[in-house]
């Protein structure tokens, strides 16, 4: 797989614009043959279909694949190329079966299993959607007790080393761009900590994973978990460790290192959500009232009161600029927009405070 931009950025590829009868030659040419380095048979006469997204780091490079159902083959003149990473391949929907080294594994939605790159394999898949993380040897080595001997062992949907790698690998492919060195090393020594605790790391390299990749790894998917559930009065410390499997205590120790807490995490983010939608278009027709209870809010006077002091300004002031900003933007006077009326909810009694 070549190398991708330096910044993240994806290496994007589609059948989509594609003639039908174009569509194999070119994946089989093109991506298969010259980008991956491996063969492709389509399994059905339907259209054929494919979409892919690679990846790179230092140390860390990436495949996620739509496809029609094909077989897949890494032969010996493929294998010829010295690469000898280490593949995880974690699949998402679809049923696919694999084989390497006279072993063979089906995988259901959700299921993983490792690949050794260095040795001839074959896939074979209905229409399926499946990622692919693939590491250097060199990199696990020091960590696992031996990475061959887990290569063609289904790794079930349900363990909890692979929800950290899959949940983690999502937030960094989602969220980040990672211009910056310092993160693409971090990001990928993350990984390969995840990868070793779901192959088989020695004691050693379980405590290094654990103080590493696995604590950011939960962090991560707890934020991710913060920000999914905003909106609701029930986001609590309590709830959000059972979701996460975890206990309470140790979700705040996790935050502790990182110099703030749950609370003042969950309200910054609340924070967040409330300015970008009074700052949207879209949102203009919503009381300030709505948008403070939509970003979880219970308490009007309260939401005003961190809000300017967050922001320096209160929620009208920041809804007023964005749609002067608008106007400006489409050449409109700026005149000051109406402020929309207030709500029912303005006018009654606020609710309990949900900090």
């Amino acid at each position: 797989m070549p190398s991708a931009p330096p910044d993240f950025a994806p290496l994007r590829f589609s059948t989509d614009a594609l003639p039908v009868p174009a569509r194999v030659p070119f994946w089989r040419e093109v991506f298969a043959r010259q980008i991956v380095c491996l063969d492709i048979e389509p399994l059905s006469d339907d259209g054929f279909a494919a979409k892919a997204e690679l990846r790179a780091l230092p140390g860390l490079r990436s495949a996620s694949l739509f496809h029609s159902a094909a077989r897949f083959e890494r032969m010996a003149n493929h294998v010829a190329d010295g690469d000898d990473d280490l593949v995880m391949v974690m699949n998402v929907t679809g049923k696919m079966t694999a084989s390497q080294c006279d072993r063979e594994v089906s995988l259901r939605p959700g299921d993983a299993t490792l690949l050794l790159h260095a040795e001839p394999s074959r896939f074979a898949h209905a229409q399926i959607h499946y990622h692919a993380l693939l590491v250097p040897r060199t990199a696990l080595a020091p960590l696992v007790t031996d990475g061959e001997d887990a290569a063609m062992r289904v790794v079930p949907r349900d363990d909890e080393a692979l929800r950290l790698l899959t949940g983690y690998w999502k937030t960094v492919r989602d969220d980040l761009a990672l211009a910056s060195p310092v993160l693409q090393h971090l990001v990928a020594t993350h990984i390969h900590d995840l990868m070793a605790v779901l192959i088989g790391a020695t004691r050693d390299g379980t405590a290094v994973a654990a103080d590493r990749g696995v604590r950011a790894a939960r962090l991560a998917l707890i934020k991710a978990d913060i920000i999914e559930h905003l909106g609701r009065r029930d986001l609590t410390l309590v709830a959000v460790a059972a979701r996460q499997r975890v206990t309470p205590r140790y979700v705040q120790k996790l935050f502790e290192r990182e110099g703030i807490t749950f609370s003042q995490f969950m309200l910054e983010q609340r924070l967040v959500r409330a300015h970008r939608m009074l700052s949207d278009p879209r949102f203009a027709d919503r009381t300030v009232s709505a948008i403070a209870f939509a970003a979880g809010f219970g308490d009007l006077s309260y939401f005003n009161h961190v809000f300017r002091r967050r922001y320096g300004a209160t929620p009208s002031d920041v809804r007023v600029d964005a749609q002067r900003a608008t106007l400006q933007v489409a050449g409109q006077p700026a005149e000051t927009p109406k402020a929309a009326p207030p709500s029912a909810t303005q006018k009654s009694t606020p609710a309990s405070k949900n900090r």
